[in-house]
């Protein structure tokens, strides 16, 4: 009995919960309903609006060419009015000048009559008649205003209601990405001149390939695009791709997304390595900030250093370079002393890289360049043969100065507030510029033996890096050229 009841309490719960899926449908439906109606009074109220508008249109063309056609009949009339007026009179002056020459030849006996006859004479030569030209003036044909809206015709009897667009198909070859800048090209399989804006999708990704259903950065959405070609700026590349894909939008509908592509937007990325820092510099990131307390914060927050010391460990780093060096300098090997300093993460062993730093103005001293993993702990920027930097001393005395092997170049320039580094490894060319104007300021020519780390060097300031940033065109075009000759410096090689 009990299991009868158990069964019938569970048929009992099945039945519930499809009774309150069949009212819930059943709602969807009435509400669909009149969604229908709600839709289609909208719908035959923008077509009726739309007709309305076509209608005006043509009475307005109708009544711009009724009076070109009125303008150029009372134009013609009044030429031809005129010329009918003056002929008119010459062939009454004709007329009279006929009849009086008539008579005097008939006077043949007359005394005046060689005085009459020269006066009729001099009358023929000035009579309008032989002035006039037998010519009318405008023509009577009017056919250069008739009109055939055939062509037109047969456009209003294909009028129907607007189709779905094609969706677009992206140009690879015509898509570029350099400076930072994606430039996406597409086009349209067919031509379709009811098209009003395009919308442009893209996310970063470190996958090749077609994009994922299940990404962690989400698709970001640039609408009303009129073109068939669109350029993002000032991208930051620190993932490895991005995907992209467009689709077409008419006045009532959007089309199908393009066939996603992903374009490759190679750029050096890293992170400042906390492990390798001098314990009074507070590295955040990217973000370095002399505190001269540092030492003593250390030391208490030293039993919770574990899983946040390092950058490397942030599960926002995406997928690890495997260039990235595990943290391996903590303690007793990070920096100190006046060794201000702290590293990159991720090594250059080959190719051509691009960072910049931005640090405050007001810092006592500052420094960026690369090393060697094999810095000594107390060595300083520039002042051993495994680090190459531009220092900036604003204690005492201003001096801005190229460094290695503890061999100084003084330069030359204004100090920018921002710097940008290029280093090319196989090449041995390390240089610096201006990150704003993109100026050379300096350019260390080497033979690199061991691969290299962004290094940096701050006391009683602070500093920004930039990375995931590609080689600058004009960067690149002046190291082509060679024209950073001029400002190396073979002493500090």
């Amino acid at each position: 009995m009990e299991d009868q009841r158990e069964a019938l309490r569970k048929i009992i719960t099945t039945l519930a919960v499809k009774n309150e899926e069949i009212q819930s449908f059943i709602y969807s439906l009435k509400q669909m309903l009149l969604n229908v109606e709600a839709n289609s009074a909208k719908v035959q109220e923008d077509l009726e609006s739309e007709f309305q508008s076509l209608f005006s249109l043509l009475e307005e063309l109708k009544e711009g060419m009724l009076m070109k056609i009125k303008q150029d009949r009372a134009s013609r009339t009044y030429e031809l009015q005129n010329q009918l007026a003056a002929c008119t009179r010459a062939l009454e002056s004709s007329e009279e000048l006929l009849e009086t020459a008539n008579q005097t030849l008939q006077a043949t006996e007359s005394e005046d009559f060689p005085q009459a006859a020269k006066q009729i004479k001099d009358g023929v030569t000035m009579a309008p008649a032989f002035r006039l030209s037998l010519k009318a003036k405008v023509s009577d044909n009017m056919s250069h205003l008739m009109v055939d809206f055939a062509q037109e015709r047969r456009m209003l009897q294909a009028l129907t209601f607007l189709p779905v667009p094609s969706a677009p198909v992206i140009d690879l070859a015509e898509s570029l990405v350099a400076d930072n800048c994606v430039t996406l090209v597409w086009c349209m399989p067919d031509e379709d001149s009811k098209i009003d804006h395009y919308v442009l999708e893209y996310r970063r990704t470190n996958f090749e390939g077609p994009p994922r259903l299940k990404e962690e950065h989400p698709w970001m959405v640039i609408e009303g695009i009129r073109q068939t070609e669109y350029t993002l700026t000032g991208l930051k590349f620190d993932m490895r791709y991005m995907n992209f894909r467009v689709k077409a939008c008419n006045k009532a509908v959007s089309g199908e997304f393009s066939e996603p592509v992903t374009l490759e937007t190679p750029a050096f990325m890293f992170r400042l390595d906390a492990s390798t820092s001098h314990q009074n510099l507070r590295v955040d990131d990217l973000s370095v900030e002399w505190d001269a307390l540092g030492g003593k914060a250390q030391e208490i927050k030293k039993e919770n250093k574990g899983r946040t010391a390092s950058p490397v460990n942030s599960p926002a780093r995406g997928t690890p370079s495997p260039k990235r060096m595990p943290s391996g300098r903590g303690g007793r090997d990070r920096f100190t002393a006046e060794s201000y300093t702290v590293l990159g993460d991720t090594l250059i062993d080959g190719g051509e890289h691009y960072w910049e730093v931005r640090y405050e103005p007001d810092s006592k001293a500052f420094g960026v360049g690369v090393a060697y993993r094999s810095l000594g702990r107390f060595e300083q920027l520039g002042k051993t043969a495994a680090s190459w930097c531009l220092h900036v001393n604003n204690w005492l005395q201003v001096s801005f100065t190229a460094k290695h092997s503890n061999k100084a170049k003084v330069l030359d320039a204004p100090v920018p507030d921002c710097l940008g580094v290029h280093c090319d490894f196989h090449q041995g060319l390390l240089a610096f510029y201006n990150a704003r104007t993109k100026q050379l300021l300096h350019t260390f020519k080497a033979k690199f033996t061991q691969p290299l780390l962004p290094a940096f060097t701050v006391w009683c300031g602070s500093f920004q890096v930039t990375t995931g940033l590609q080689v600058p065109s004009s960067v690149r075009c002046l190291h082509k050229r060679g024209s950073a000759t001029s400002s190396s410096n073979t002493s500090l090689t």
